[in-house]
């Protein structure tokens, strides 16, 4: 079984002077699960090499058991800095994809055309993909059938609430819930903070930083022929 990791490869966080990136626990909780299982993951990013990592994902609020494995695990560490271009990669040689998120896929990969080909390639295959926390913005310029991806699909991601709450709603070049909404998605949420994911047939999509490990785990199940 194999599974395509796709990362931002933008570190800038608008105008602000700040850094931003990928959220390590959303990276490393579903990372761990799939190799736990024996998965063959292979990482990308738009640019190729080290993807940024969010400075505010490595604070001690936001450690969990799986990044504290990450900051020990120099193999995987390794790994991460040697991504593949996406423009390297191809839908025909995966069984899934998953996108960890971060505020940096809103800038970059939200309209990457290397991204979208992939996911509208691993749909057109009928092969699943997931997204978490921002991530879900990967789907937003994705189209089939001349319609967007995600147009009448149960989809969640970072509420509005959840951006507020950060204080960036003044930052971010949009709103992810308000995106997914107006693309036709059918979003819905659970509480602020907590686990919480979207099943809709081969589209996974999980809330905030919590929900990635669970995303992970029901892409598994997906692959593995379970409903």
């Amino acid at each position: 079984m194999k599974i395509l990791m796709v990362l931002t490869s933008h570190d800038k966080l608008g105008d602000t002077g700040h850094k931003t990136g990928f959220w390590v626990e959303e990276f490393a909780a579903p990372y761990y699960v799939f190799a736990e299982q024996g998965v063959d993951i292979t990482l990308a990013s738009p640019a190729g090499g080290q993807p940024p990592i969010d400075p505010n994902s490595e604070g001690d609020d936001a450690q969990t058991e799986a990044t504290r494995r990450f900051y020990k695990d120099d193999a995987l560490r390794e790994k991460l800095a040697h991504t593949k271009r996406l423009s390297e990669v191809s839908a025909d040689e995966f069984d899934a994809v998953f996108y960890p998120g971060g505020h940096g896929p809103l800038w970059d990969l939200v309209d990457d055309k290397d991204s979208i080909r992939l996911l509208e390639s691993f749909w057109e295959q009928g092969k699943a993909v997931a997204a978490v926390c921002h991530a879900p913005a990967v789907l937003l310029n994705a189209t089939l059938a001349g319609k967007p991806l995600v147009s009448g699909r149960a989809v969640a991601g970072f509420t509005n609430s959840e951006e507020e709450a950060v204080e960036l709603t003044k930052i971010v070049p949009f709103l992810l819930e308000d995106e997914l909404k107006a693309k036709g998605g059918r979003y819905e949420s659970g509480p602020d903070w907590e686990p919480f994911i979207l099943q809709d047939g081969l589209l996974i999509t999980g809330q905030n930083p919590a929900s990635s490990e669970p995303a992970a785990k029901a892409l598994l199940q997906v692959l593995h022929g379970k409903p």
